[in-house]
């Protein structure tokens, strides 16, 4: 096949792997029984699309039974829905509208008995998106705290350790005020290790991280709270325990998680007749820096190889931003791989966020073919120098390399694949 063919296939097995953890694909039978009332709430990337599923499913499976609720998703990433209202607010940067909506679930289950039901629909991007904040701190003091988390390079476990403790909703809160009531939560992962109460910082989940937890997280990224933040954190108001017997009758269903995406790319491969090799679901770090860890694996397993290998990993890496250029995290990560493989032949790359927006980028991600370093010599593009200043994307558009797909409402985090074909010495 051709250097362009094979770019394109890349660009099919990602495009496959992004629709088999789709909403769509993934809420059917068995559903919970209706309650006396049944409402929806929801937080997230693929909040309306996870509404409109189970819209579908809800009127097939109890056509006399009411359904209500709202839920709040990116600007962009709405979707068709007759009974739950679809609400957009921004991410990642947390807005006015993303608190009002908060304010709108909140409200919504207050008053709900033991016979009621709520059923949430939390997936990635949810923290930022229901961003209320705890009494006595102000939403822009909250988005002061999640830029400097954002930018400090922190591990999403961490960012959402702090959002939990300085919310109204998140840790486990919007189901206790939903209780007595059930809460069955639905759950699209797009965290490392797919922990449920990381997922959106929890809204409907019981918290086992402290308010003391969140201070050490602040103090060691050298992040400094404005008075009210730390007067809170300092309060150790904390969130619902695990222990708290009102979330004994809830329960939470996990419809898609990074290592489901995985797998289908697998089997893809396997059909193909392309061996595949999976690092994990859950990769972690810098991204430049992992691109680069992975550029050597590449070199290295290539000099063995007989026939293609496909390497596919997963995950959420971080970016320490220290320029003003534009990337994401994805892009980061596959400037930093090219740059390790210098033009070696026959090693293509790949690397997207699956839910069709790197950062806060216009691009899901892109892909670098081995004729693509000539072109960038050719360009006079200087890799180092644009890892330098974060700015990535400018890379891959000036090679008109980027992937563009749109939101694709759904949202299991970072896919990425490195095809890598045996030499002609092998």
């Amino acid at each position: 096949m051709s250097s362009e063919n094979l770019s394109q296939w890349l660009r099919d097995l990602a495009r496959l792997t992004v629709a088999s953890v789709h909403p769509d694909n993934l809420i059917s039978d068995p559903l919970p029984a209706p309650g006396r009332k049944t409402l929806v709430v929801g937080a997230g990337k693929a909040s309306a699309a996870m509404a409109a599923a189970l819209e579908r499913a809800w009127q097939q499976r109890y056509p006399e039974a009411d359904l209500s609720g709202v839920v709040v998703t990116r600007y962009g990433h709405g979707a068709q829905c007759e009974k739950i209202e679809v609400l957009e607010a921004a991410h990642p940067m947390p807005d006015n509208l993303g608190e009002q909506a908060a304010k709108r679930m909140l409200s919504s289950v207050e008053g709900l008995g033991e016979e009621d039901l709520v059923l949430a629909l939390v997936s990635g991007g949810g923290s930022a998106l229901m961003s209320l904040p705890a009494p006595g701190i102000t939403l822009q003091q909250k988005q002061s705290i999640n830029k400097a988390l954002l930018r400090s390079g922190a591990p999403i476990r961490e960012i959402n350790t702090v959002r939990r403790h300085l919310s109204a909703i998140k840790g486990g809160r919007l189901a206790a005020a939903a209780h007595p009531a059930r809460v069955v939560t639905y759950l699209i992962s797009d965290v490392p290790g797919d922990d449920p109460t990381l997922i959106a910082s929890g809204p409907t989940l019981p918290d086992s991280t402290t308010a003391a937890d969140a201070l050490e997280i602040l103090q060691r990224y050298q992040i400094n709270p404005e008075p009210e933040v730390r007067a809170h954190l300092e309060a150790a108001t904390e969130s619902p325990r695990p222990d708290d017997a009102d979330f004994v009758r809830d329960q939470s269903l996990m419809l898609a998680k990074a290592a489901d995406a995985l797998e289908a790319a697998h089997e893809a491969a396997l059909a193909a007749g392309v061996e595949v090799r999976v690092l994990g679901d859950d990769l972690e770090g810098e991204a430049r820096e992992l691109g680069a860890e992975h550029a050597a694996m590449a070199l290295d397993v290539q000099e063995e190889l007989r026939q293609p290998l496909l390497i596919l990993s997963g995950g959420e890496t971080s970016v320490t931003v220290t320029g003003n250029g534009r990337g994401g995290r994805n892009v980061e990560y596959l400037l930093g791989l090219f740059d390790g493989l210098k033009g070696a032949s026959g090693i293509y790359g790949l690397a997207i966020d699956t839910d069709g927006i790197d950062g806060s980028e216009d691009n899901a991600g892109a892909s670098f073919t081995p004729d693509d370093w000539a072109k960038m010599q050719s360009q006079g593009l200087q890799p180092t120098a644009y890892l330098a200043n974060n700015d990535a994307y400018s890379f891959f558009a000036e090679l008109g390399n980027l992937i563009v797909t749109g939101p694709t409402r759904t949202n299991v985090n970072d896919f990425r694949a490195i095809l890598v074909l045996p030499t002609m010495d092998n």
